[in-house]
């Protein structure tokens, strides 16, 4: 069974990802990465909330925060997912050609690619939640709030490469092209939001 990252230490996670071994890889270090963006952001309305100045935002900042950290949860276990959905098929992909539980390598690619897809659309989602925040939080942390928004972006990239390296191995082309075409719209999203959310932070 995959251990939560939340039950890992940074060094330990490090030690385990800079190994030769299979998991923890690239999908895990997206998803890890789109949990630090949350709670960088978090951070930024952690300073915000019970100011003066911010008084009439706070109903709007506490609920940021809020799916921040769900966020940051959930973010944290697609990244055990990752490892568990990967490990899977680069199990049943070394197993002999004659070997019965090769038929399972098309829904176990579909269910690796589904999981970045899963990070991805988190990782929108943190965007979204980031995006109305430049003029509505304190002013001195409009760099933390951008690099969020740069690690949550960074996250959905990632996450991207991590779907289109599983779409070889799905063999239902509709479904192949459904994953391929989601993958697309949310790194689209991905990228305007942070955009959008570093323009701001100029400002």
């Amino acid at each position: 069974m995959t251990t939560p990252l939340t039950s890992r230490t940074l060094g330990g996670f490090l030690d385990q990802l800079a190994a030769k071994t299979p998991t923890p890889g690239g999908g895990a270090v997206a998803s890890a990465v789109g949990a630090l963006g949350a709670a960088l952001g978090d951070m930024v309305l952690a300073y915000s909330v019970g100011k003066k100045s911010l008084a009439e935002h706070e109903p709007v900042l506490r609920e940021a925060s809020e799916r921040l950290g769900r966020a940051r949860l959930v973010l944290l276990e697609l990244a055990a997912e990752d490892e568990a959905a990967y490990g899977l098929v680069n199990e049943l992909s070394r197993l002999p050609a004659g070997d019965a539980r090769r038929a399972e390598l098309p829904a176990a690619s579909v269910a690796a690619a589904q999981v970045p897809l899963s990070c991805m659309a988190a990782c929108v989602g943190v965007l979204g939640v980031l995006d109305p925040l430049p003029g509505i939080t304190n002013q001195y942390l409009r760099s933390d709030l951008a690099i969020a928004a740069i690690l949550a972006e960074a996250a959905a990239r990632a996450g991207a490469w991590n779907v289109r390296v599983n779409l070889p191995g799905i063999e239902d082309v509709s479904v192949r092209g459904s994953v391929e075409t989601e993958c697309d719209a949310l790194l689209a999203r991905a990228s305007e939001i942070a955009s959008r959310v570093e323009t701001a932070c100029r400002g």
